[in-house]
Order: structure tokens, then sequence, then C-alpha cells
């Protein structure tokens, strides 16, 4: 059974997605709030799997409030609502570790398959926000984060990695996994794609060699 929060401070559109949800037969709503500050005292109480945050909470923004479950109840992963996509909050939100984004708009079935995905570890994002995010093309990337990712796309093992760029192994994991988490990529083999694609990564000629 998938526990929920739900955090939107519209009374009418929370009623209306927790009433959705009574039909799925494999998640219950533990409960909800239109308060951001009310969110990790609920999640603390009540311990839900997947919190369900408008982005633009009145009192908190549903980032921050994000940020603050991924801190101190990293069990409970995060799905934002937004009623209108800008590529610099959805950057931000994965760098955030939210697990997904989704516009309000939807189609009601999506919301509850976000739920499930979010759930199991995997991360949502709506189409046409991602889309929005490439079309501006700019790097999400810092410096840093761009050279570990070049080293990856070379096949490097992250101890091979650590040893070149004078970095603990877990630091680099680190790196990696932000870039995955920022890219809104499956795997670091995904993210190394996407990068690649977007012109964010050298061509295999320039990248960096061991010892170099």
């Amino acid at each position: 059974m998938i526990r929920v929060l739900f955090a939107e401070d519209e009374h009418l559109i929370r009623g209306a997605l927790i009433e959705l949800l009574r039909g799925e037969l494999d998640m219950r709503v533990v409960a909800d709030t239109g308060e951001g500050r009310q969110v990790l005292p609920l999640a603390l109480e009540h311990r839900p799997d997947v919190a369900v945050l408008d982005v633009n909470l009145p009192d908190r923004n549903g980032i921050e409030v994000a940020a603050l479950l991924h801190e101190h109840v990293p069990r409970c992963r995060t799905l934002l609502l937004t009623s209108l996509g800008q590529p610099a909050t959805v950057r931000q939100a994965m760098e955030h570790h939210v697990g997904g984004y989704l516009m309000k708009d939807a189609a009601p079935g999506e919301l509850a398959s976000a739920i499930r995905r979010v759930a199991s570890g995997g991360r949502v994002i709506d189409p046409e926000l991602m889309l929005a995010v490439w079309e501006t093309n700019t790097n999400p990337l810092t410096p840093r984060e761009t050279e570990i990712l070049t080293w990856a796309a070379k096949g490097y093992a992250v101890r091979d990695i650590a040893r070149a760029v004078s970095l603990s192994t877990g630091t680099v994991r680190n790196y990696l996994s932000s870039c995955v988490t920022k890219l809104g990529a499956r795997s670091r083999l995904d993210a190394v794609r996407l990068a690649r694609e977007a012109g964010w990564l050298p061509p295999l000629d320039r990248a960096p060699q061991p010892g170099c």
C-alpha cells in the first residue's frame, strides 16, 4: 500500500485529487494540508511513501518543502504539481532530489501512475516541461560535474576517476548522482547520453585521459 500525503492550498483541487485516488486500491491518502509548514510535521507523524506538493504553496515554496523532506524523511519521495511550468523551476526541483514534476491539467490517470513510479524510486517529468528545459539549452551541470561526467563518458570506473581528479570515491559517486538528477536521467549512462546530445560534453577525442 502506497501512503500518500497531499499539500495543496486550493481546497477544491486538493479534494478532487484525493477523491481521484480513492479508487486506487494500492494507495491511501494518510494526510493532507494547505500549508507548506505543516508538511514536515505531518510527514514525521504519518511516514508517507510519497508527498504530492503544489509548487506554489502560499507560505513555503514546494521545492523548499521537498528539500526538507529529503533531509528529514529521506524515505518519503516527492512529486510536485504545477499549473505553470518554468524551466528554471524544473531544474531547481531536480537539484533538490524531487522524484516527479507534473502539470495539474494532466490526464486523471497520470497522477496515480506518477505516484506509483515515484514510490518505486523512478522519476516522472511532464514531457512538455522537459522539452521546455531542453529548449532553453542552458547547461545545468557545474564545471566539476561536467568534468566527472566526461570521465564517466569514457568508460572509466569510479575509483579511476577519483584517483585522476584527487577526490574520494564517495564524492565522485555523489557528483555522478547529481548529474543523473539534474538531467532527469534514468541512469549514469543515460545522463551521459543526454548531456552529449545537448552538447554539454566534449567529443570523446577531447575527453580527459588517465594521468592527464
